[in-house]
């Protein structure tokens, strides 16, 4: 049973990507990080890239992280507009090429509607994917949990789509378990091996097996971990939620039924027990 998952031209071992946000500090990210043994972490580019010009060297998230065990994925994160997403996604891909760090070949694409709901601009983020693949990028898209909207995503060439749970941040978990299940036979209709990643909303290690058990291919969380109160076995308990709902989708769960079933054979079963002696 092959368990790796394949997103364009990267193959992974790890289904559970983390981000680097709202850590309390560097040491304590790390160590999330190492408990959840993922293998992708994702980089908030505006953030990074203003460390990178104006702080000092120790403060450059980036040297906080083994970019020889991890693969960094850069995220617009913040970007309410077509024109600053793309612009991002490039600051992105031009500072890993510097470091020639294979991140630089994708990208996790924002494009955020208000500041309020932080959900995303689904016409927005339709035209950046395109723009965005045509200048080279393998697209991960986040997205609303819309089966038809995910569709249209990956026709525009988008790598792969990710719908979210729930509102960023809200630890609300999977909120449409209906919607992602579509959003998966959809994007993997005729392609099976289309990968889907279910990001955001995702509060506690429960949340990431239900991802997964809907036909999920990974998870991609941040507050989750970061906010918990204590990161570390929080990671712990996410990865292992990863790989139980895997294991439990790739089983192949019974059929739900509105009546009860036996689990003993009621067969040869006599009304009483015979006394002893």
């Amino acid at each position: 049973m092959n368990q790796q998952v394949r997103i364009g031209s990267f193959t992974f071992s790890s289904r559970l990507f983390v981000g680097t946000g709202k850590y309390a500090n560097y040491e304590l990210m790390k160590s999330a990080l190492a408990a959840a043994d993922c293998e992708v972490v994702t980089v908030a580019v505006r953030r990074d890239v203003l460390n990178a010009d104006g702080g000092t060297r120790s403060d450059h998230i980036l040297n906080h992280l083994d970019l020889n065990r991890v693969t960094v994925m850069p995220n617009t994160a913040g970007c309410f507009t077509v024109k600053d997403a793309v612009r991002s996604a490039k600051l992105g891909r031009e500072l890993l090429e510097g470091l020639n760090h294979a991140g630089a070949k994708w990208v996790k694409l924002e494009v955020l509607s208000d500041k309020k709901t932080l959900l995303p601009d689904p016409i927005g983020t339709l035209e950046a994917t395109r723009e965005l693949v045509d200048a080279g990028f393998e697209v991960l898209a986040y997205t609303n949990d819309d089966p038809i909207l995910a569709r249209h995503l990956k026709s525009a060439g988008a790598t792969s789509v990710m719908p979210l749970g729930s509102p960023i941040g809200s630890g609300q978990g999977i909120l449409n378990p209906v919607n992602i299940r579509l959003c998966v036979e959809y994007l993997k209709d005729g392609d099976p091996d289309y990968p889907v990643i279910v990001d955001a909303g995702v509060g506690t290690a429960s949340d990431v097996a239900v991802a997964m058990e809907l036909g999920a291919d990974g998870v991609l969380l941040n507050t989750g971990i970061a906010c918990a109160k204590n990161p570390v076995t929080m990671a712990k308990a996410m990865a292992l939620a990863c790989e139980a709902g895997r294991l439990a989708y790739l089983s192949g769960r019974i059929a739900r039924r509105s009546i009860a079933s036996a689990s003993s054979p009621t067969e040869g079963v006599v009304g009483s027990v015979p006394a002893l002696g």
